[in-house]
């Protein structure tokens, strides 16, 4: 899915409304299928800007933007979801993640590199890990594969991401890509797993800004 608006810790306010959109088509457990371009609708949970205590050398107060999705807007009628986050990127990793790449200029086809690493041609149904091993496919209707477990991207980020037997809608994301991807150093430090649905983004540097055009990779914990 993609982000709508950009929502910045310590601007925005707990409770205040999170929308993003649907990259292709979503099949649910369940058996409903969501339309690309479906609504994803959620609030912020928790909203704390960056705290650099240099002056009185205090310890930094790390910045913190905790967000639930709650339920998605289909043909008219809404569906209560929980919600967990494998993995999200920002707008240009999500951008270049979506468009093909060319070697050359008698490269008619070029190829995408999803994030995460893993490569397909647009004109191709096999997608493809750096070593080579098929992991997903190219159909109609997106990308789709099993999740592989990974351990999460970023050095501050402790979130391990659990493989699943069932394919999964990628959007611009690896079967492997788990954690935060160009991000400025912020690092998922909650998941919304086991039930909670609640995902946050930790940053012990600056406040965090999720910006508009980022992209996520969520799974469905449940419905409700």
């Amino acid at each position: 899915m993609v982000f709508v608006q950009t929502v910045a810790a310590g601007k925005a306010k707990p409770g205040e409304i999170v929308t993003a959109k649907t990259s292709q088509v979503v099949f649910l457990p369940d058996g409903q299928v969501l339309r690309s371009g479906s609504t994803v609708i959620g609030h912020v949970v928790e909203s704390k800007r960056f705290v650099s205590n240099h002056a009185t050398n205090e310890p930094q107060s790390p910045s913190a933007l905790s967000v639930h999705f709650d339920k998605i807007a289909e043909g008219g009628s809404t569906i209560p979801l929980s919600l967990s986050m494998r993995a999200i990127a920002g707008p240009v990793a999500s951008h270049e993640a979506s468009i093909p790449h060319y070697r050359d200029e008698t490269d008619s086809t070029g190829m995408r590199t999803l994030i995460g690493g893993d490569q397909f041609s647009p004109l191709g149904k096999e997608v493809l890990s750096s070593s080579g091993e098929v992991v997903g496919f190219n159909r109609k209707d997106g990308v789709f594969a099993r999740l592989i477990a990974a351990d999460s991207a970023g050095a501050d980020s402790v979130v391990h991401c659990a493989a699943t037997d069932t394919e999964q809608s990628l959007g611009v994301f690896s079967a492997r890509a788990c954690g935060a991807y160009d991000l400025d150093g912020d690092s998922i430090s909650k998941n919304g797993a086991k039930g909670s649905g609640t995902f946050a983004l930790e940053s012990r540097h600056e406040s965090v800004k999720l910006y508009a055009n980022s992209a996520a990779l969520l799974q469905v914990v449940s419905g409700r």
